[in-house]
């Protein structure tokens, strides 16, 4: 089938949807929450239950924005297989940590499924119920993580109902398969129909009408039909009928699939009154929210996104995969990504505004889907007033308007993206994010800015960065720029050395001389704000701390890993890997000092692309250095002799340009070695094998 004009905006309200339902619903989500307890504790559910300081990673997030990355990793170009998607479960989970529920091995279908691909029980057989039994086989998961597969087959209900199916069989089967056909074939039908009865209809044809599934779908109909005004009414027949107690398990499909339909039925098309319902009637409140709130959003479109729910999301969200990069989420960058990967699919060539508008090793921000913010923030919201603005840009449709409420002499204001998160601006630890900045000291910033002034003096923007250690606003004054009037104009500065600690905020600060007879009074408006280039910086590990169970800014797979005098320890009974960096870095130069304390195998991490795919170069035995490549599994490419002892001190440097690969140790040349299997990526430190390390006094020179 063709794209569909609105494709990309139809995404966006999508993805925008099903994080409002997740958000609402999380609150809400342990079983102890009756729809009984939600309506004594908070009355009737018409807007977020909490205000989070910043919402933490979910599950039902993490697994849609990591899972089709099976399509850019193996699956490029040829069909979807089972166990592309288990290799995507396994490079991007961090054995035991954040991208879903680690519950049990035979208690979480999830953790279960994980464990068993590392016993090299492959996809599906990982997930079937041959192997887990009919009720792991059977529980929620199995359609809380499609919702990706949906929007890539659009207007596609049996294709993107085939993908979802692969992606599921991971981990689940019967009618945890059928719940992913269900709702991806519901999502990719909301692309052109605005009627929610012919949603379920096309959903409905897709799993065998003889199901579980399909029973509870016709019984929800049924209800609805005799009492279209009450869904309390259906409630009460779900949890009778159908219930957890019939169902077993942590959370079972059926009775949260009564919910889902109930939701869409009662809900009659509205997004905020579907996620609303969903929310009430309890159970897996946060999954079925967010399923839902897919299905609406994507057919409402973004005029349907009511602000209430739109606005605390502000364009951003954080996972919790292996690359903290990454885990920094800005929706319209992604669902640019997701679109561009619909054409692919359908074999369609992409427009040029959309291929222009991404690019996927900077951040880059266009303000092109409307309503966009792309996570822009105000120092001084109570005199600068953020929004989008859907009028003309510098190019393109779209801008971020600042509108300045009366600033006078003395008054600063600093308008910022958020480039790196810190454990004290979140309200929970779950599913344990962790962070890499977005932005490094020797990158380029660069914006446009454009004054439309209605009454004051100059006015002044200066770049500046926050230091996330000392905290201190770090203007670099050499780059002030004075704006003139109407007028684009471009503010453009490099980021100055953070000495071994982050920049979490990169922006400008607003000031003008004015008076307070006639305070600054206006707009100004921000466009293509874009952070590239070749990056020079150092951690210092003095200067990080323990967050998320992680040391900043890395993000640990196995093993313990501290903090001691300054330095980074690592211990482990088994192999364990810590990763950090910009996840499209590509050449550079990376040095660390490291003592090894026990064991025979530690080495340095580059061009990592998860937990499975990556170089690393170190001492690999008593006598010995060698490079290897994992790729599910280690290899050696070159192993060379080297005597090295446990206690001392080393100085390890690797340089890459391109296929080139150069290792020294101390400032001698160890190996040089030409391999072409990883392209690009983070860097780290791995031990093989059981052992200890610490780690000092590292520096990128990209």
């Amino acid at each position: 089938m063709a794209i569909p004009n609105v494709y990309l905006q139809k995404v966006y309200a999508g993805f925008l949807g099903m994080n409002a339902g997740i958000r609402l619903g999380a609150p809400v989500e342990p079983t102890e929450w009756t729809p009984e307890m939600i309506h004594e504790v908070y009355g009737e559910v018409n807007g977020y239950l909490k205000d989070n300081k910043i919402f933490s990673a979910d599950d039902d997030a993490n697994g849609p924005v990591f899972f089709l990355r099976a399509l850019l990793d193996d699956a490029v170009n040829r069909d979807l297989e089972p166990q592309d998607v288990a290799k995507a479960w396994l490079n991007y989970s961090r054995e035991g940590i954040g991208m879903f529920w680690w519950g049990g091995d035979g208690i979480s279908t999830e953790h279960t499924a994980y464990l068993n691909l590392l016993r090299g029980i492959p996809a599906p057989q990982s997930g079937s119920a041959e192997t887990n039994g009919l009720i792991m086989a059977e529980q929620i998961g199995g359609q809380i993580f499609i919702d990706t597969w949906g929007w890539l087959w659009p207007d596609d209900p049996t294709k993107a109902a085939d993908y979802a199916e692969i992606a599921a069989s991971v981990s689940h089967d019967k009618n945890g398969l059928y719940g992913a056909r269900f709702i991806a074939a519901c999502i990719a039908s909301a692309f052109s129909t605005d009627n929610i009865s012919d949603i379920i209809e096309r959903g409905l044809a897709e799993i065998p009408a003889d199901s579980t599934y399909a029973k509870v779908v016709r019984a929800v109909q049924k209800v609805y039909e005799k009492h279209p005004d009450d869904f309390w009414k259906c409630r009460d027949y779900l949890e009778k009928e159908w219930g957890y107690d019939k169902y077993p398990g942590v959370c079972h499909i059926i009775p949260n699939a009564g919910v889902c339909v109930l939701a869409l039925y009662y809900g009659k098309g509205d997004l905020a009154r579907t996620i609303e319902i969903a929310t009430a009637c309890g159970w897996d409140t946060d999954c079925n929210a967010g399923n839902v709130g897919s299905i609406v959003g994507t057919m409402v479109g973004i005029e349907g996104i009511p602000e209430k729910y739109r606005e605390p999301i502000n364009d951003t969200i954080v996972t919790s995969s292996v690359s903290g990069y990454l885990n920094i989420l800005d929706i319209p960058t992604f669902v640019k990504s997701l679109a561009l990967l619909g054409y692919r699919l359908a074999e369609e060539v992409a427009p040029e505004w959309l291929t222009n508008s991404y690019k996927e090793e900077d951040v880059y921000f266009d303000f092109i889907l409307p309503g966009s913010t792309h996570g822009f923030q105000t120092s001084l919201p109570f005199k600068n007033i953020l929004k989008a603005n859907d009028e003309l840009g510098f190019q393109t449709p779209g801008k971020l308007e600042i509108f300045i409420d009366r600033m006078y002499e003395g008054d600063k204001s600093r308008v910022y993206y958020q480039t790196f998160y810190r454990r004290e601006e979140f309200n929970d630890e779950k599913y344990k994010p962790t962070f890499a900045p977005k932005a490094y000291s020797g990158q380029t910033v660069s914006m446009k800015l454009f004054l439309e002034k209605y009454q004051g003096s100059e006015v002044y923007v200066t770049p500046y960065i926050r230091n996330t250690f000392t905290k201190e606003i770090v203007e670099v004054q050499e780059y002030q720029l004075e704006l003139k009037e109407q007028e684009w104009q471009t503010l453009e500065f490099v980021i100055p050395d953070t000495n071994g600690s982050f920049a979490d905020e990169v922006g400008f600060v607003i000031e003008s001389p004015s008076t307070l007879t006639e305070r600054l009074f206006g707009k100004l408006f921000v466009d293509e704000f874009h952070i590239y280039g070749s990056a020079t910086y150092d951690i210092d590990f003095s200067k990080q701390a323990v967050e998320f169970l992680s040391v900043t800014p890395f993000a640990h797979h196995r093993g313990k890993w501290n903090l001691e005098n300054g330095k980074m320890v690592a211990e482990c009974d088994k192999d364990c890997a810590s990763f950090t960096g910009h996840y499209y870095m590509r050449d550079g130069v990376i040095r660390a000092a490291l003592t090894p304390t026990q064991g025979t195998h530690h080495a340095l991490v580059f061009r990592a692309q998860g937990t499975q795919r990556y170089y690393q170069a170190g001492f690999s035995g008593v006598g010995n250095v060698s490079l290897e490549l994992r790729d599910f599994g280690l290899k050696p490419l070159i192993t060379v002799e080297y005597e090295w002892e446990l206690g001392r001190n080393y100085e390890f440097e690797v340089e890459v340009r391109g296929p080139k690969i150069v290792f020294s140790i101390n400032g001698e040349k160890v190996f040089t070695h030409v391999d072409e299997t990883w392209k690009s990526g983070m860097f780290g430190f791995a031990l093989a094998e059981s052992g200890a390390c610490t780690f000092e006094k590292v520096e990128v020179r990209s």
